[in-house]
C-alpha cells in the first residue's frame, strides 16, 4: 500500500501535488491546512485523512482531531501535527510510523521499530527551504518512508 504524506500547505495546494499523488491508496495530512478547500481538492484523489494544525483556526478544519491513529495495511500509524506534542510511547501502543509536520523540515528516522515520519512542507517556502511531500510504503514487515522535493510552477 502507498500512501501520500502531506503537511504544512499553508492553503496553498501545488498543481504539481494531484500528479504527484495519482497512484496513491490514501492521503495523510500532518495539519496547518488552514482552508477546507485543500482537503476537498485531496479528498478528490484519494481518501484521506487530516489533523490540526496549529494555524488551522477556522470551524471546518479546527473541527479535526489533534492526534489520529490510523490502521492500513496491518499497520498503525499515528497521525500529530508537532511530534513534540506526541503523548506515551508510541511503540507500546503498537504504533510502527509517527506522521507528523509543523517544522517545514523533512524527517525519515526509525527509532526501534517505529518510524517517525515528516514529508516537510508543501506549502509556502519559508527560509529557502525547498517545497516537499512523502510517501509511506506499507510492507507487510515494515514502513518504508520516502521524502519527495518538487518546484511548484509559482516557484519558477
Amino acid at each position: 500500500m502507498r500512501i501520500g504524506v502531506i503537511a504544512d500547505t499553508h492553503d496553498q495546494l501545488p498543481c504539481e501535488i494531484v500528479d504527484l499523488f495519482r497512484d496513491v491508496d490514501h492521503i495523510i495530512h500532518a495539519g496547518d491546512i488552514c482552508g477546507p478547500e485543500v482537503i476537498l481538492a485531496l479528498r478528490a484523489i484519494a481518501p484521506t485523512t487530516a489533523v490540526r494544525g496549529n494555524n488551522d483556526c477556522l470551524p471546518e478544519v479546527a473541527a479535526l482531531p489533534h492526534t489520529f491513529d490510523l490502521e492500513l495495511a496491518g499497520h498503525r500509524l499515528r497521525v500529530i501535527h508537532d511530534v513534540e506534542e506526541l503523548a506515551g510511547i508510541p511503540q507500546v501502543d503498537g504504533v510502527t510510523c509517527v506522521v507528523s509536520g509543523h517544522s517545514h523540515q523533512p524527517h525519515n528516522q526509525r527509532v526501534g521499530a517505529t518510524l517517525y515520519f515528516n514529508p516537510g512542507a508543501a506549502g509556502p517556502r519559508r527560509r529557502g527551504r525547498p517545497r516537499s511531500i512523502g510517501f509511506l510504503n506499507l510492507c507487510s514487515d515494515r514502513v518504508e518512508g520516502e521524502v519527495v522535493e518538487f518546484v511548484a510552477a509559482q516557484d519558477r
